[in-house]
């Protein structure tokens, strides 16, 4: 029997002895680093002497190399369609209490692995240690969770009795799906994305980011030991315009999952609308696609509650999250107090290299970003004035670390107010009042989350029916969703609002076929 689901708890880095597993952890993960690791499809090891590789490396010091992994052709890909395609005749037919219990064995194994799978986050992409633990923990959650979920959706569904028939109706696979998921969740939302996929009947061919192919090798290794069959989850790394366009328009593509920006979403989006020579079906596009998200700060509100909240949001894995706060919207009345504690906090956050427990932030995740982020504070300086950070820091190995910056007196409709920064840059807008703060919110293409700060009851109503946002939080930090207390997904240029960790997920992995049988 089932027990009921519960969210796998955070690691307390203040006892010693988890410090002392974590940092073990570490030492263990570092000597598995600079491998070559081929394709898998089928089961079967591809092209370990390719020519073409993806090398993965530490942002932190970019001339250790976490691995080099094959990139596959477009002869490969199809070859991974074809075997996809064949592995679903049998797939779709194994229970679906079998296939979920394929999902608790691999997060029982994770649990107990769960500091290797962080450590490793910590090296190829830069995360904190409280950072990297939270991803495994939502990875864990999301294999519980829906684990479960198709347990529930494989039961009778309640129907409205007909005399003299029988009628149900069955929840059945959609066929092969495409994930292709983000670096900066490279472990929960890849195997939310892709176990969600798996445990509703479907198999999936898994194109990892290519800033972080290495955590996605982990997890794959991981579902080869649970034991999953050969052909139901193919790795297969490689560069988007040529094998991703392909697998994308591919007639045989069920569905695609998507995580990632909003340019590469609504290109997939694009690609998946037109039907190709063969195709028997509409495609679905599952995408999430980043965020603008805001933090209203009201004249009623706890400033210190709110500074914490601003901040913690702000710079969390510095700011490299679709739910990070990149405006705070500031009531005039209390703009320039806020400004200063905002300022305070931000100041004392430590940053450098994240295998260090004492470093709040390390660095952004690679080279490209790194360049870009620089390019959107040097707009941000032009466009407001500097209140604090505002420059790269130099270090002896070279990494990609920027200080936190936050600059005020932005305009509603500047640059870095209205572009996805994706980097640890805050702007502070000056409100004329709640209604006029409400208006900034919203003024913005995407509609991801947000949050409020305020202790007057009618304003937080009109947030609650107002602010457009798919995830609005109320006196608390925007970021942070659980699985199955926080569904996500957002609104507008944000994606399809697919709800992640929610119990309407699995519909979308899935189509409904109801069946009625007259006596």
């Amino acid at each position: 029997m089932l027990t009921e689901y519960r969210n796998e708890p955070f690691t307390d880095f203040s006892n010693g002895d988890n410090q002392k597993a974590f940092t073990h952890a570490l030492d263990v993960v570092k000597k598995k680093l600079g491998k070559d690791h081929p394709l898998v499809v089928g089961g079967e090891r591809l092209a370990i002497e390719a020519e073409d590789w993806l090398v993965s490396t530490n942002p932190s010091e970019p001339k250790q190399v976490i691995g080099r992994y094959a990139k596959a052709t477009q002869a490969q890909a199809e070859r991974a369609m074809k075997v996809a395609c064949e592995a679903f005749e049998n797939w779709k037919r194994v229970p679906a209490v079998d296939r979920a219990r394929y999902l608790f064995r691999a997060a029982a194994i994770m649990r107990r692995r769960k500091h290797e799978f962080s450590a490793f986050m910590v090296l190829e992409i830069g995360k904190s240690w409280a950072e990297a633990d939270a991803d495994t923990a939502e990875a864990i959650d999301f294999m519980e969770f829906y684990g479960r979920e198709m347990v529930r959706l494989s039961a009778p569904q309640p129907l409205t009795a007909n005399p003299g028939e029988e009628n149900e109706l069955h929840y059945i696979p959609l066929g092969v799906g495409i994930v292709i998921p983000p670096w900066n969740f490279p472990l929960a939302i890849l195997v939310g994305m892709t176990t969600a996929s798996i445990v509703a009947g479907n198999t999936v061919v898994l194109k990892p980011s290519s800033e972080t192919p290495g955590i996605a090798w982990e997890f794959f290794a991981l579902m080869e030991e649970v034991g999953l069959p050969p052909g139901v989850l193919n790795f297969l790394p490689g560069a988007g315009s040529s094998i991703g366009d392909f697998l994308i328009t591919h007639p045989k593509t069920r569905y695609i999952a998507f995580t990632g920006s909003k340019e590469v979403g609504l290109r997939i989006n694009e690609l998946a609308a037109k039907p190709q020579t063969g195709q028997m079906w509409i495609k679905r596009v599952v995408a999430e696609m980043g965020g603008k998200d805001s933090i209203i700060v009201d004249n009623c509100a706890n400033l210190d509650e709110a500074a914490d909240g601003v901040v913690a949001s702000a710079f969390g894995f510095g700011g490299q999250k679709c739910s990070a706060c990149s405006r705070a919207i500031i009531h005039k009345d209390i703009y320039d107090e806020m400004v200063k504690k905002i300022k305070e906090r931000t100041e004392k956050l430590v940053i450098g290299d994240p295998t260090d427990r004492k470093h709040y932030m390390g660095p952004v995740a690679s080279k490209s970003q790194y360049k870009t982020v620089l390019e959107y504070i040097d707009i941000g300086k032009s466009e407001g004035k500097l209140v604090c950070g505002g420059n790269a820091i130099k270090n002896k190995n070279e990494g990609f670390f920027i200080e936190p910056t936050v600059i005020q007196d932005i305009s509603p409709t500047a640059r870095i107010a209205q572009e996805e920064i994706f980097g640890p840059v805050l702007a502070l807008i000056k409100a004329d009042g709640w209604r006029h703060a409400l208006e900034i919110a919203n003024n913005t293409e995407f509609g991801l989350t947000g949050a409020v700060y305020s202790n007057n009851r009618r304003n937080l109503e009109q947030a609650r029916h107002e602010f457009y946002v798919g995830n609005l939080y109320i006196n608390r930090k925007c970021t942070g969703a659980l699985v199955g207390v926080h569904p996500f997904g957002g609104f507008n240029m944000s994606g399809t609002d697919s709800k992640a960790g929610g119990r309407d997920y699995l519909l979308l992995f899935t189509q409904a076929k109801s069946v009625a049988e007259r006596y």
